[in-house]
């Protein structure tokens, strides 16, 4: 069994190549080529959740699992509020083949959605960016909203303003490597005013903005919030975007409060979503439609994006010998 580490995830491989893994793994799912049940959670406390998710890609043929905690109190601690690891089994021996650090995987492949979605949705002219959360996921997607698309400046906010200066901080390898300008936001009103792109990766339940102050023309990457009662998003700029676009509708519509919440109130409906990105990539539906929209894209994760990606990463370590064998 080989063990790859999060240091050798990173060596391995860059943000450009997880986009490029996202945009095959979704057009996978929507042709129909993986078995991805709806992840498993179990609640251990009030706020601290345990999820199995489990996947087979036939053309591969692949079969592997990621096991992801989410427990908010561990920022406290000095540790991440997201942890994962994933398993991938030898399609012949039905052994354990590698085992990897699943949280930087995870950070990877869900910063490289919001990239992949930026660069199908949003306008090609932007200039300010707005990113809501400075946990372990935040550095990942500042990277892919930059892979995307040229910034002038990224406002960054956090109910903690000392977690702002320090993710600013930490993250200047890739202000000076994109050319852009970090903005600590002392408001979410001051981090939404005029920005053209808005991720939010938080593990708030509760809406991080005021929709109404969102630009004609903005795409909003919404990637915190996967549990039904938990939602980043108000009501208002759900209802008010253009075009909807999720990454699998099933986990959405079990998993996405943003849309759970108003729809339990009759106040959204499962037709105002516009699409999956895999079947935007497939030519089935539309993107953007003219500069004016907004477009919303929602991820709450799913089994085929970590094990594509992780068969991925396993084939390259091999081939560079990479990794420790056990």
């Amino acid at each position: 069994m080989l063990v790859l580490d999060a240091r050798s995830i990173r060596r391995l491989f860059s943000m450009e190549e997880a986009i490029d893994s996202n945009r095959e793994a979704f057009v996978i799912q929507s042709q129909g080529g993986a078995d991805v049940p709806v992840r498993i959670s179990f609640n251990l406390t009030g706020t601290d959740v345990t999820s199995f998710m489990p996947a087979f890609i036939e053309g591969f043929p692949q079969a592997g699992v990621k096991i992801v905690s989410t427990f908010p109190g561990n920022t406290a601690k000095g540790i991440p509020a997201v942890s994962a690891t994933l398993l991938l089994t030898d399609p012949v021996t039905g052994e354990v083949s590698v085992l990897m650090d699943g949280t930087e995987l995870t950070r990877l492949r869900t910063g490289a959605v919001s990239g992949l979605a930026t660069k199908l949705f949003a306008n090609e002219n932007v200039e300010a960016g707005a990113l809501f959360g400075t946990g372990g996921q935040a550095h990942s997607q500042l990277e892919a909203m930059l892979t995307a698309r040229h910034f002038k400046e990224i406002r960054v906010f956090d109910l903690d303003p000392s977690r702002v200066e320090a993710f600013i901080s930490r993250t200047c390898d890739i202000s000076e490597k994109f050319d852009v300008s970090l903005v600590k936001a002392d408001s979410s009103d001051a981090a939404v005013d005029g920005a053209d792109v808005i991720t939010t990766v938080t593990t708030s339940a509760n809406p991080v903005f005021d929709g109404r102050r969102v630009k004609e023309g903005a795409h909003i990457n919404a990637v915190g919030g996967f549990l039904p009662h938990k939602r980043e998003l108000d009501e208002y700029i759900v209802n008010r975007a253009d075009r909807i676009f999720i990454d699998n509708m099933e986990a959405v519509m079990a998993e996405a409060g943003e849309f759970l919440i108003p729809m339990a109130e009759g106040r959204f409906s499962r037709e105002s979503i516009t699409g999956e990105i895999g079947d935007v990539l497939l030519g089935k539906t539309r993107g953007r439609t003219s500069p004016d929209e907004i477009t919303l894209m929602k991820t709450v994760g799913f089994a085929t994006l970590d094990v594509v990606i992780g068969y991925k990463i396993f084939k390259k370590a091999l081939a560079e010998g990479v990794g420790i064998t056990i």
